[in-house]
Order: C-alpha cells, then structure tokens, then sequence
C-alpha cells in the first residue's frame, strides 16, 4: 500500500513538472507583433473617429453631436496610449501633443458653447490631431 502511494505522490509531481515547464510563453518577437497590431487597431479607430469629428458641419451640428464624436476621440486616445509603447518616442509625442490640445480646448469652451461654435473654435486642434494619428497609422502601415 505504501509503494502505491509512493508511486502515486511521484506520478503526480512529475506531472505538475512537466507542466510547469512546458513553455506557453510567447516570444519577444510575438510579443512586438501582437503590440504592433494592437497599436494598429487603436490608431485606425482613432484616425477614423478624428476624422469623423473633423467632418461634423458647424452649421448643422450639435452640441450633442460634437460631445458624442468628441468621447469617441477621448475613448481612441485612452486605448492609444495604453498600447503606445510600440510608437517610436517622435510619434508618440506628437500624437499625445495633439490629443492633449483638443482635450485642453475642449474643456475650455464655456458651457453655452453651441456644437458650430465648438467645431470652428477647435478646428485647429482637430486638424493637429488628424494629421497626427495619420501619419503614426502611416508609419507603421496601418490599415
């Protein structure tokens, strides 16, 4: 009984040993791979929500719509940067730069700001952030 026991307790750390060690991992290369397309992924969703931002008619929008295509932008930008790390340190900066400057004007207008308004006050900023994310999409041939 006790030799059954025994060979019980080794069969089963032999077991758990072998699957301790078997590699799941995935490799370096793998890893910037998958970053890479992540980084893809978020940069397309945010060049198409800037441009859809870009694109609102500041003489039919309104405020709801801009704070709607505004969110989405906000929301791109947050899934941005939590997978920037596969940006190169110029693009990133740029990016972040342009981001942050539509946050800033946005946050700035007065509350009574109508959606025209809003869009032809951060015309620029909105132009800065397109221009941006395109070029990063750009760079790292994103589709």
């Amino acid at each position: 009984m006790k030799r059954f026991v025994a060979s019980g307790l080794l069969c089963a750390a032999v077991v758990l040993g072998a699957s301790a060690c078997s590699n799941n991992d995935t490799t370096p290369q793998e890893e910037a791979t998958k970053a890479a397309a992540e980084l893809c992924t978020n940069l397309v969703q945010l060049k198409s929500d800037s441009a859809a931002l870009k694109a609102l008619n500041p003489a039919t929008a309104t405020k709801d719509q801009m704070q709607k295509a505004y969110d989405a932008v906000q929301t791109d930008w947050k899934n941005v940067k939590e997978s920037k790390q596969a940006m190169k340190s110029a693009e990133r900066e740029a990016v972040q730069s342009a981001a942050e400057n539509l946050k800033k004007g946005y946050e700035d207008l007065p509350g009574d700001t109508t959606g025209k308004d809003a869009l032809t006050q951060l015309q620029p900023q909105i132009q800065a952030l397109d221009m941006a994310v395109g070029e990063a999409a750009d760079r790292h041939d994103c589709r």
